[in-house]
């Protein structure tokens, strides 16, 4: 078997490393910051579906922890229409352009979480019920098919129904957990899990899982206001980075 370069190893390792630590902190952000590591180092069909096996990886080790906020009267609408909108953002890519897709996205992302940073009082929304969580569950499966972009919508709305920091994991980990595994089948129907793929899920998965539980630990040590403050600056980086790379 033969293995990547030593520096190609090392770019990988420390993407795997950065996060697996930030999805440990605050149950999203995975694909954002490792694929800025990985796609140095190998190519896009590789590192699409070895994002979504880490993220999975290092989601389940973590559910232990967040599964006193899972409430699944509340997640089950969200969690169907999120599935059924998986493949339909799929079929919905060869119709879509993807740089304007970015740019709208990631200007939604920096226009909220700028105002939300400086809002002393959040607003929160108590109507709607389980209808308008199935709209945003559809809003992420589809997204998530379309283009990785699976977290904001629900990171968002749990913001805005005022959920604590458990309860807002609770929502988010079981929601990107199954749209994630629903991309890693798909991509290996496709036939993308290749030997390069195997190679690097070794290297990948067990760095991850070491970067979440340092993430994880730190976590139990803020309060709502802080891991709101992270999460609100991880959808900012997030919408930076989508305005960035739809303009080159």
């Amino acid at each position: 078997m033969t293995l990547p370069p030593p520096g190609d190893i090392a770019i990988v390792v420390a993407g795997a490393l950065a996060a697996g630590f930030v999805n440990g902190l605050s149950g999203t952000g995975y694909a954002l910051v490792a694929l800025g590591f990985w796609l140095q180092a190998m190519s896009p069909l590789t590192a699409a579906p070895l994002t979504a096996l880490c993220g999975v990886a290092g989601h389940i080790q973590s559910l232990p922890r967040i599964w006193s906020g899972v409430r699944w009267q509340r997640l089950w609408p969200m969690l169907v229409a999120g599935i059924a909108g998986v493949p339909l953002g799929t079929l919905l890519l060869d119709h879509v352009k993807p740089n304007p897709l970015k740019m709208g996205v990631g200007l939604l992302l920096i226009v909220y979480s700028g105002w939300m940073a400086f809002v002393r009082r959040p607003p929160i929304v108590t109507g709607g019920g389980r209808p308008a969580d199935a709209v945003v569950g559809l809003i992420g499966g589809v997204m998530g098919g379309m283009a990785s972009l699976s977290g904001p919508a629900p990171a968002i709305w749990a913001q805005l129904r005022g959920f604590g920091k458990d309860e807002q994991r609770g929502v988010n980990q079981p929601f990107n957990m199954s749209v994630l595994f629903l991309a890693l089948i798909s991509a290996g129907i496709a036939g993308f899990l290749d030997r390069t793929f195997l190679i690097w899920a070794a290297i990948t998965v067990p760095t991850t899982l070491i970067g979440a539980k340092i993430g994880l630990a730190l976590y139990g040590r803020i309060n709502d206001v802080q891991f709101r403050r992270v999460l609100l600056a991880l959808l900012m980086l997030s919408g930076l980075t989508l305005v960035a790379t739809s303009l080159i």
